[in-house]
């Protein structure tokens, strides 16, 4: 089997055989499959339990398959096609991989540890064209969508990374990419997390990250899922967000908090509205202000997050103090606000960062 699966972009034109990767089948799908082949549908759940439960790395690891159906496996489907060309482990136990894909591109996705949580940041696409000026994700431009494949990979790479006993408690869709710009790839991905035989991991512990796409933050909301929805915002007007966030020229802020509130109402979900804290830049007490004056009518959340260096950009985190007193006002007009922790600040965990040094480094 050597055609690409529904969905993919990749480019045309790449000299190796690309097989589907085994898991973009859901259990339906992946049931007709071995009947095909003159298998028992049944043999299907077992197939999936050694993906999504039993952490397989290969075919061959499925011993209870007959080796039959693992010899069709291997012949017609995938499971890792991707190269690991970078692992990098934290003092704070953060893991981060840099993928090689197929056609030569590279993604980014992270594990993070803490006390009672699990949590995965995974990446949409190869490159972005939101052109937030703070941001390495978006430094060498877009360059096509993951695939629903290639977005599945980056999960089951980074649940292999946990120890037995360990789980993924929690996913954000917060790396490379504006992930509602491909929401044709990502929605499979997130059924297949989230059906019988996946992950068994609920929309309410999956948060999606928009740069603020005002039809597509709908056309999510209509899908009727419980994912958590996280505006970045950054700025309290569009004077400055303009600058930052160079889409807002096309959009305006007053578009992105009405469709932010059409999600409200639909899914019932409090929107988390993301700030990026650059000092000197949008982080003076009138910043808070205004933004406490567009937040005061609405069930939102502030999320803070102090600016992760980039050696390739001018700007910097605020210092704590700076931080607190945005917090404070911000708390004064009753809008509950956190300032996220730094995870992973020795292994460059920003967004893009080693896709960035790679990049340049083979020019």
């Amino acid at each position: 089997m050597n055609e690409i699966p529904a969905g993919n972009e990749i480019p045309v034109g790449i000299v190796a055989v690309i097989k589907p990767r085994v898991y973009e089948l859901d259990l339906a799908a992946l049931s007709a499959w071995c009947v095909s082949q003159g298998f028992p549908a049944y043999r299907a759940e077992q197939i999936r339990r050694w993906i999504f439960g039993r952490r397989a790395a290969n075919f061959s690891e499925m011993h209870d398959v007959p080796a039959l159906i693992r010899l069709a496996l291997e012949s017609q489907f995938s499971l890792f096609p991707s190269k690991e060309t970078q692992h990098q482990v934290s003092r704070d136990g953060t893991e981060k991989l840099l993928l090689e894909l197929a056609d030569g591109q590279f993604t980014e996705c992270v594990l993070m540890r803490e006390t009672d949580r699990r949590t995965i940041c995974i990446s949409t696409q190869v490159g972005c064209a939101m052109g937030c000026v703070f941001c390495a994700s978006g430094l060498l431009g877009l360059k096509r969508n993951l695939t629903t494949g290639e977005i599945l990979e980056q999960v089951l790479r980074l649940d292999r990374l946990l120890k037995k006993g360990e789980q993924i408690t929690n996913l954000v869709v917060m790396g490379i990419g504006e992930p509602l710009a491909n929401l044709k790839s990502l929605v499979p991905a997130l059924d297949t997390l989230n059906e019988k035989g996946g992950l068994g991991l609920g929309a309410r512990r999956i948060t999606i990250s928009t740069v603020g796409l005002p039809e597509k933050i709908r056309e999510l909301a209509k899908l009727g899922k419980q994912y958590n929805l996280a505006v970045s915002l950054h700025a309290p007007n569009d004077v400055l967000r303009d600058r930052l966030v160079p889409v807002n020229d096309k959009i305006g802020i007053d578009a992105v908090l009405e469709a932010a509130d059409d999600y409200f109402a639909i899914t019932g979900r409090r929107v988390t509205y993301e700030y990026v804290l650059l000092s000197g830049v949008n982080d003076a007490p009138e910043h808070a202000r205004q933004l406490s004056k567009r937040l005061q009518s609405r069930v939102a959340h502030v999320n803070l997050i102090p600016m992760n260096g980039v050696s390739e950009l001018e700007f910097v985190a605020p210092t704590a103090p700076r931080t607190d007193e945005f917090v404070q006002v911000l708390e004064s007009f009753g809008i509950p606000a956190t300032v996220r922790k730094r995870k992973g600040a020795d292994i460059d965990a920003a967004c893009g960062q080693l896709r960035l040094a790679r990049e340049k480094n083979s020019v």
